[in-house]
């Protein structure tokens, strides 16, 4: 170790209490966490690309300092999602460390990995309070029936007024308008569950028709528009 001199003339003082990092939640314990395989936990990031055109949410699920499980869903660039099934197959294995210093391509997935490694880092994880934390797979449940990502699109102008193209519930079909033309429900279509029951077997006719529901008023529209056409 190499000190300068004005280092080296100094007089010694002692430090005081070594107590060591503050203890951090992690999975139900608390941790004083001094090394990468100290932090334990399954947490999110959201990250951004540079000219922030799309975005990522990263799921990890860590135990003893390495990644277990990876969840990666994107928005808004084609390009990002050929990133992530690269991240989706690179990151289970490696330590979190290296995880911060491997090179996910794109920005946003990058930008997520550092998001969510200051969740862990400081005891902000999602299952900071749970017991063991949650088993490997847990982050597939955030998809629910379908195991697809939940995402919601919307389309306004000033002139033509607001177009619903997905929710949670699934793929808008129709939009519901009462005497004034005003939005009062929608019709939609699972398509995460429409397309398991035609993997299952089911005639995507009749795997349509059994997929879909509606929300609010629809039952009591004046009149009903495709949101894509009209």
């Amino acid at each position: 170790m190499n000190y300068s001199a004005e280092v080296e003339k100094m007089c010694v003082v002692k430090k005081g209490p070594k107590h060591g990092p503050a203890p951090i939640p992690e999975e139900g314990k608390w941790v004083k966490a001094y090394e990468i395989k100290d932090l334990s936990g399954l947490t999110h990031g959201v990250g951004w690309c540079a000219p922030q055109q799309g975005a990522c949410k990263l799921t990890l699920n860590v135990k003893n300092g390495i990644v277990q499980e990876a969840l990666v869903e994107t928005l808004g660039c084609s390009g990002m999602t050929h990133s992530a099934a690269m991240a989706a197959e690179i990151l289970p294995g490696k330590t979190l460390l290296e995880c911060l210093n491997t090179d996910l391509v794109c920005d946003a997935i990058n930008v997520a990995m550092r998001e969510l490694f200051k969740q862990l880092a400081y005891g902000r994880s999602q299952t900071a309070f749970s017991e063991d934390g949650l088993p490997v797979g847990a982050g597939m449940e955030d998809l629910g029936k379908g195991l697809r990502s939940q995402v919601g699109t919307m389309f306004g102008t000033l002139p033509k007024g607001v177009r619903y193209l997905e929710m949670t519930e699934g793929y808008v079909t129709k939009l519901a308008l009462d005497e004034n033309s005003e939005v009062i429900g929608y019709q939609f279509v699972r398509l995460g569950k429409m397309m398991e029951d035609i993997r299952h077997g089911v005639s995507p006719d009749e795997a349509y028709k059994k997929n879909i529901g509606q929300y609010g008023r629809f039952d009591s529209a004046v009149k009903t528009i495709d949101p894509r056409e009209e």
